[in-house]
């Protein structure tokens, strides 16, 4: 990776920026309050054992869907108390999507992180009023963008002093129904400054592949994990469901829960590995 400074910040009981490794995990849509509370504190369980830091992520609303008849989860007002209850019964920060600028001051009201989805990189106006929240905030790099493109949407968020930044790679369109991951993608974003995320899970999408919904290839996203962390990268997004196959969103490319644990145990040695040599 360049020598580029990044300056630390926290979230809650993370910190980003700092030489450690954050997973960033939970399953694609909140399904229920108890489905929820169960998720967070399983995959809170496996990241506490591997010695990581952890951040879950679900989002209450899902709406660049294939479908009209997909599920979209439980709307942001039940989906905010769900949130909430994760924040106080389990103690992680809590991550979710914002669509709209109208979201960002009552999810700021919860979530310690503002994601904003790939196909939303570019709004401005979005991207800006998740900046003035006062809350961290995750931009996922969209999926037409080239790496060194996404240095303009960091500039928006610094520009009305946002700090606390993520910044994500989450693969790029390549043909139709498939996605690839340009590994200098994370040594060109680093040298913005922003800790940068790799998002192993949406990068195995194929979009729009089984016609009525987004199809995936969960079976490489250890490789594609392990590939990422040699890059350096300071946090792995990745998406976990007890049941892949009954999940209502995104169970194609999910990582099953069961895979989890021994997952971020070898993310844990490689990050080491690297960060030992001073390549991170």
């Amino acid at each position: 990776m360049a020598d580029v400074q990044v300056k630390p910040f926290s979230v809650g009981n993370t910190t980003f920026g700092d030489g450690r490794l954050t997973i960033i995990a939970g399953p694609c849509v909140i399904e229920s309050r108890e489905h929820a509370l169960m998720m967070a504190r399983e995959c809170s369980a496996r990241a506490r054992n591997a010695g990581l830091d952890f951040v879950y992520k679900s989002s209450f609303d899902k709406a660049n869907r294939s479908s009209l008849q997909s599920f979209r989860g439980l709307g942001m007002e039940e989906g905010l108390e769900v949130l909430r209850q994760v924040k106080d019964e389990i103690g992680a920060p809590v991550l979710t999507d914002i669509h709209d600028v109208s979201q960002v001051a009552p999810v700021a009201e919860v979530a310690d992180i503002l994601q904003i989805p790939a196909f939303l990189s570019r709004q401005t106006d979005l991207v800006l009023e998740a900046a003035r929240s006062g809350r961290a905030v995750n931009i996922k790099k969209g999926q037409f963008l080239a790496p060194h493109d996404a240095r303009n949407i960091v500039d928006k968020a610094r520009a009305v002093g946002c700090e606390r930044l993520l910044l994500t790679e989450r693969g790029v369109s390549f043909g139709y129904n498939n996605l690839v991951v340009d590994m200098r993608s994370f040594p060109i974003m680093r040298e913005f400054g922003v800790p940068i995320v790799f998002d192993v899970t949406h990068s195995l999408q194929l979009p729009g592949g089984l016609g009525h919904a987004t199809g995936g290839q969960s079976e490489y996203i250890e490789p594609l994990a392990r590939a990422g962390v040699a890059c350096g990268v300071d946090a792995v997004f990745m998406e976990v469901h007890e049941c892949p196959e009954r999940a209502p969103s995104d169970g194609p490319n999910a990582l099953p829960l069961e895979r989890m644990e021994a997952l971020l145990m070898i993310l844990r040695d490689i990050h080491k590995l690297v960060t030992t040599r001073g390549h991170a």
